[in-house]
Parts: structure tokens; sequence; C-alpha cells
């Protein structure tokens, strides 16, 4: 038996009795949108089934079942789930390796996975993730998703190969050999007529306009080189685990934390899309993610594809004035109607009528606005824009956003390191409070005092080792801590050094100021035992100073000077 606190998180993850008072607001406008939503997603649901190598009924149980579910469990009164490009990019090198039952039992790991980060609360973690790398990542996504649309555009079978660039070219070359225009003509067409009507008419969905026209055309002309989906089931499949294969889990991991993380990626940027769009709605992150992970749980046993949120559906349902679950269960509940009840019509869709739908859907990706604006925001986020989408584009869609948040995170390390600077304190005579010329020119000639603003940590500590290093002609040095705003076991280590160092050449070392929050960092590493050693450590710049003076006169450096000389320092020096 578990015990009750992981029984407590699963509670807290599950729809609440206001999640569901919500859909009873305004149905109408709710149900409406969910029919607009689900014109919408059917061809994308087509499409991509049909790009992931499951074939469009693949699609099609995806956007019913993982739709639903999604809905019902996850952490958005807004978010749209169902097959998507991004996922479809991951899916193809799957199937080629994996073959569909694969590619089912990887959907059927992301959604344990999913699940458990949920109950971990990885939610939150996702805000860390920068904007340059979101754009470049959706980027190089558009770029992938229109590659691979070439060869059902161009009429020619879909050749060997997991890249996309490799496969693309291989098709260029077969259409060059047996040119098909028939199906350029048709993608093109319907292209264009997507791209055009969402200029004219925002609001109308074109690309069920421009696929029926193009179904229309191909069966009155008799255009057999327009290859049609094909035979699909009237219904959905009764749920099997037929296809999992127990000894294949080890080898399949892998390839399921990358269509978790993908999930759990594209998942949590819709939803935060969908709150940008809305005023008072706000998701919550680790229910999405256990949303989405029921969803993947259940889709596969349908013969379903992994799915995660859908910006593109997920946009349209907030624009057409959704306010609840009711317009995303609505949008699974008209597609799965059609799955029932017109599949032998959605059968004779051409491919190349799909493959326009997803070519106008690419370009419709990149936000060209927003791509200018990053670029001319500073060279390190043009620098991450352009590397994770050419990753995603060369290699895949996790290791381009894992190389992005590595390159954006050393670059925002180096410009936090840059922060941080040490400088020699000039004791002003002139000032009202400070030293007399004779206690000025007597700590010119004996004691140099550095203050340290900023960070102290890895990314730039070994600066200050090498600063303070070339100290020379001085007996004592005080290091002012009070301004170091932050400092881990890297940055207590080169102080360490630094300390070790001057004193093996005779010279003092003191500090004034040590924060309680830096004091574990120094302590953990031995620092301030060697401070302590010699009472070395001061809680402020003037008993620094006095320490100082004691330590040379002891040494016989200085001559003996009253204490009354020593003149208060003003409240800068004290800190």
């Amino acid at each position: 038996m578990l015990p009750a606190r992981p029984w407590g998180r699963v509670c807290s993850l599950l729809p609440a009795r206001a999640d569901f008072a919500v859909m009873c607001r305004d149905p109408r406008r709710d149900l409406l949108a969910g029919l607009t939503v689900a014109i919408v997603a059917l061809p994308l649901a087509l499409g991509f089934g049909v790009s992931s190598g499951l074939g469009a009924e693949a699609g099609l149980a995806t956007a019913v079942v993982a739709g639903a579910l999604a809905a019902l469990f996850g952490g958005s009164n807004l978010q749209v789930s169902g097959p998507t490009g991004a996922m479809t990019v991951v899916l193809v090198p799957i199937v080629a390796q994996y073959g569909p039952g694969g590619v089912l039992t990887v959907g059927l790991m992301a959604g344990l996975i999913l699940i458990a980060l949920a109950l971990l609360k990885a939610g939150r973690y996702m805000q860390y993730i920068p904007a340059p790398v979101v754009e470049g990542f959706t980027l190089g996504i558009a770029c992938v998703i229109g590659l691979q649309q070439v060869p059902n555009a161009l009429g020619v079978a879909k050749p060997e190969g997991e890249q996309v660039l490799v496969v693309t070219w291989r098709a260029v070359e077969a259409f060059v050999r047996t040119p098909n225009w028939t199906a350029v003509a048709l993608a093109m067409g319907v292209a264009a007529v997507m791209m055009a009507g969402a200029r004219w008419r925002p609001t109308i969905p074109f690309s069920i306009v421009a696929v029926i026209a193009a179904t229309v055309v191909a069966q009155v002309f008799h255009l057999d080189a327009a290859a049609p989906i094909g035979d699909l089931p009237s219904g959905l499949p009764v749920p099997s685990l037929g296809f999992l294969e127990v000894s294949a889990l080890g080898s399949l991991l892998a390839p399921a934390v990358a269509v978790a993380a993908l999930a759990a990626l594209e998942s949590l940027l819709s939803a935060t899309v969908a709150d940008g769009m809305t005023v008072g709605q706000k998701h919550d992150p680790d229910k999405e993610l256990f949303g989405q992970g029921i969803a993947n749980l259940a889709a596969p046993l349908f013969g379903g594809v992994p799915a995660t949120a859908a910006i593109a559906r997920t946009a349209v349902n907030v624009r057409t004035g959704a306010s609840s679950r009711l317009a995303a269960l609505t949008h699974a509940a008209v597609l799965a109607v059609i799955v029932f009840a017109a599949a032998p019509l959605v059968s004779k869709i051409p491919l190349a009528a799909l493959a326009g739908v997803l070519l106008a859907t690419a370009i419709r990706m990149v936000e060209v606005g927003s791509l200018r604006a990053m670029a001319k925001a500073t060279r390190s986020d043009a620098l991450v824009l352009v590397l994770t989408a050419v990753a995603t584009l060369a290699l895949d869609l996790v290791y381009a956003v894992i190389i992005g948040l590595v390159v954006a995170g050393a670059l925002a390390l180096r410009a936090v390191a840059q922060q941080a600077r040490m400088d020699q304190v000039d004791f002003r005579p002139d000032l009202p409070g400070e030293h007399s010329d004779e206690e000025h020119a007597l700590l010119a000639e004996h004691i140099v005092a550095y203050r340290i603003d900023g960070p102290l940590f890895f990314a730039g500590a070994h600066r200050f080792l090498l600063e303070l290093s070339e100290v020379a002609d001085v007996r004592v040095v005080i290091l002012r801590m009070s301004r170091v705003t932050t400092m881990d076991a890297t940055g207590a280590l080169v102080l360490k050094d630094a300390i070790q160092k001057l004193n093996r050449r005779g010279i003092a070392v003191m500090t004034s100021g040590i924060r309680p929050g830096q004091r574990q960092a120094l302590d953990s590493v031995g620092a301030l035992d060697l401070l302590r050693l010699e009472g070395r450590e001061y809680a402020t710049t003037p008993e620094a100073i006095q320490g100082a003076r004691a330590h040379l006169q002891g040494a016989g450096v200085l001559p003996v000077i009253p204490v009354q000389m020593a003149a208060p320092v003003a409240e800068e020096a004290a800190r």
C-alpha cells in the first residue's frame, strides 16, 4: 500500500470541481469554438499521421483519444492536443528504426515519464528556457516540417533515409526523372489558398476549404497521378497492448525520453502562449504534464502516435472564443464523428493536398518579426537562435534544445561573470570623516584594500585569483566582501588559494563584511579556518584596518600609533 503523501500528490493533479463548473458558463461559445478547431484540425491530423509513417488513421486516433484526455486532465482550460509537426519530426527516425510497434511503445513509455515529471513538480522549470532557444526551435521545426512534405508534394514515393535533408534531395532527384506536375499543382494550390485566405479572412478555416476543393477536382477530373490517402477504418480500433514487446523496452528508453521531453516542452509552451492571449487564464504546468501523460498512455492503445498540445490549434481555439475545456472536448468529439461517419470520403483526399496544408502551416509557424527582434537584441541571442535552428534541422529536436540551453547558459554565465569586478579602494583624505594625510600615506605604503562587487563563482572566479596574485609592495591585503552577491564552491576555493599564496609571500589577508549566505561555502573549503586561525576576519572595514595596523606593529613594521588618532571611516568604508 502506498503512503498517503503520494496519493495526495496524485489527487492534487486530478481535475477539480471548479474545472467542470467553468464549462457551464458559456457552452454555446465553447461548442462553436470546438467545431471550428475540429475543422482546422482534421487535415492536420491526417497530414501529421501520414508524415509520421503510421498512416492517416493514426493521426485521427491521436486527435480523438489524446485530444479528449488531455483536455479532461490537463492544466489549461484552452489547450488543444493531438498529433503535431514537432512530434512527427521526432517520430520519423523512430519508425524507420523500430517500426510502428516501436513508436506505440515509445508513446506509452513517454506517457509514464510525463506523469512522473508531474508528480515531481517539474513543470515550473519551463520558465527557465530562454526565448532565443524557443524561437530557434520553432524555426527549425518549421523547416523540417516543410522538407518532410516534399515527397508527397512532388508526387513521388518517400525515399529511404532518416535525415530529412537526404530524403528531400532524393525526392527531388526522383521527381526530375519522372515529373508529376499534378501533385505539384494540387499542393501549391492548397498552400496558396491557405496563405491568401489567412490574410483575407483569418476567421475562415481555409485549410478544410482548400482540401475539399482539391479532393473534388481530383475526383471530377480523374487525376490518377494524385494518390489518395487510401482506405480508413470506420471507427477506432479496439484498445490493445499487442504491440508491446518487453524485451525491447531497454532499447526504446532513450527515444521515449526524447518524446517525453518534446511533449513537455511543446505543451507547456503552448499553454504559456494561450495564457498570454487571454485575460484571467493561467495554466497549472504540473497538471498539464499529468494530462499529457494520461493522453500519451491511452493513445497508443488505439494505434495513435505520441501527442502534444498544438500551438496553432490552441490559438484558433482562443481566437474563436473558447473559455473552458468544453471546446477541446467538442473538437475531439467532432473528429470522432468524422472517423465513424465520413471515413470513405476522407480516404479520397489526395496526399498532395495534405502536403500543401502542412507546407502552409510550416510557413505560418515562422514569425519574421520575432526572429528579427531576437537577431537584433544581442549577438548572444542571435547565436543561440541560429545554433538551435541549425541543430534542429541537422540533428533532432531534443539535442537542439539541449545545445541551445547549454550555449545560452554559457553565454549568460559569461555575461554575469563579466559584471563582477574587484577595485582597489582609494582612501581619500579630502573627504570629511576619511583618513588624514599621514594615515593615507601609511595605508598606501603598507596596506591595500580591495572591494569585490558582484558574483564570485566558477564562471569568473579565477580572474580574481590572478589579480590578487599580482599584488606587490604591500604587507596587508584587506578584502571587503559585503558586496559579493553570490558565491559558490569554486569562488570559495579560489579565495582560499589566493589567501594561501599571499600568506606564503608574507602578505597577511584580512576580510570584512562576510555575509551569512557566503559563510557556508567559505567554511566548507576551509577558507574561514585560515582567517580564524590568525583572527583576521572582521565585521567592518574600520575594524579590519585597525587589525592591519596591529599586525604591522606586532611585526615591527609600524610605529605604535595611538588608537584615538584613527579617525572613524565613513559609512562607505564600513561596508
